[in-house]
């Protein structure tokens, strides 16, 4: 199942297996009660006007608490989200980016269930993109414009395209995640730094561009990472 993130925070699965429950810090708690209101008219307009979107859905946040049988007590915020790959057979799980600095997962077959990154992708499909339909790289592409555009409205940036492969239903299971970061002030001081080339960092892409940038970058990646084929070996998508 889910294991915890990098920070080791909580990263569960419900018994049944079709929420996913991650815990989150108290920034990206504010991040996410800001743009609840945009967030809720956003995916009612998906849902009542068929407007194409990846975002997978946020169900909930919560406030939990508990002691532990020593007494100790443990307390955490968390965000209940679907899970994007109920009920399937997924054989490679990719968290992709459109960046190719520091996204490279080492020794990835001695991880169980592991979740590789988009250098590991690259290697996967030997350099080549993934063929879909023409229908589906139509939605595909929509889809992301909307939601690229949605988020850089907000502010948002670090979002990642969580692609699993089903090898059982031959589909690529995608939808987008982590959205609920917040392009701060921090942030913006660490790319002048690095730009100025204070810290060795000329030449390099900043870890953390700006929401317009991050857009622009995502799109052009995933339009390199899925290309059309409108022949009947092309694989579909679901999301």
């Amino acid at each position: 199942g889910p294991k915890g993130g990098k920070s080791g925070s909580l990263f569960l699965k419900t018994w049944d297996e079709r929420l996913v429950v991650k815990q989150i810090n108290k920034q990206e708690l504010i991040t996410l009660l800001e743009m609840l209101p945009a967030y809720f008219e956003y995916m009612s307009k998906s849902f009542f006007h068929q407007l194409p979107t990846l975002l997978v859905k946020t169900l909930g946040v919560y406030n939990i608490g508990f002691k532990t049988s020593g007494g100790k007590q443990f307390k955490a915020d968390v965000l209940v989200m679907e899970n994007l790959y109920y009920n399937r057979h997924i054989t490679h799980k990719f968290d992709l980016k459109g960046s190719m600095r520091s996204r490279y997962v080492r020794n990835a077959e001695t991880v169980e269930n592991a979740v590789l990154l988009d250098e590991n992708m690259m290697e996967f499909t030997r350099g080549l993109p993934l063929v879909l339909d023409e229908q589906s790289k139509a939605t595909l592409s929509m889809s992301i414009w909307n939601d690229t555009l949605f988020l850089s409205k907000l502010n948002i940036v670090d979002y990642s395209l969580l692609l699993g492969i089903d090898d059982n239903e031959h589909v690529l299971v995608v939808g987008i995640i982590d959205y609920i970061r917040r392009y701060r002030t921090q942030e913006q001081i660490e790319n002048w730094v690095k730009a100025s080339g204070l810290v060795g960092g000329r030449g390099r892409i900043p870890t953390v561009v700006s929401p317009k940038l991050y857009k622009k970058r995502f799109r052009e990646a995933m339009e390199r990472y899925f290309m059309m084929s409108p022949t009947r070996w092309s694989a579909k998508y679901e999301w």
